[in-house]
């Protein structure tokens, strides 16, 4: 008698073609506008920028000024507004001005929930 081994096969998709058209309904029915798609996948692609990033995680800490930034991520002032324009372009972070200073923090609250979410998912 011999014995046959099991053979396991991991599939990417279906075996059988069938559209559950309640899902399918239920998924159209929960989808956002297509304006509010693309600006949602605009604040995920600024995000997924490590320079961009790390501004972030920064400001998570409070407000800080290009030049605290440029310190900490030990690039140019220049490199760091050019982030923060893209930042503040998508309503990520705002700025406060004290005199001749310009001091930068993040939008809300929803910004660093994005970022602790994320971050959260990845150290899982």
């Amino acid at each position: 008698m011999t014995k046959k081994k099991a053979k396991i096969v991991e599939e990417d998709g279906c075996q059988v073609r069938m559209i559950h058209l309640d899902r399918v309904k239920r998924a159209r029915d929960e989808a956002i506008p297509e304006k509010e798609m693309r600006r949602l996948a605009l604040i995920f692609k600024a995000l997924s920028d490590p320079t961009r990033l790390q501004i972030t995680l920064a400001l998570q800490g409070g407000e800080m000024c290009v030049c605290d930034l440029a310190a900490m991520l030990n690039i140019s002032e220049s490199a760091v507004s050019h982030q923060l324009r893209h930042l503040r372009d998508l309503a990520l972070v705002k700025t406060r001005r004290d005199g001749q200073m310009l001091y930068y923090s993040l939008d809300d609250d929803h910004v660093a929930d994005l970022v602790k979410i994320g971050l959260n998912h990845v150290r899982e």
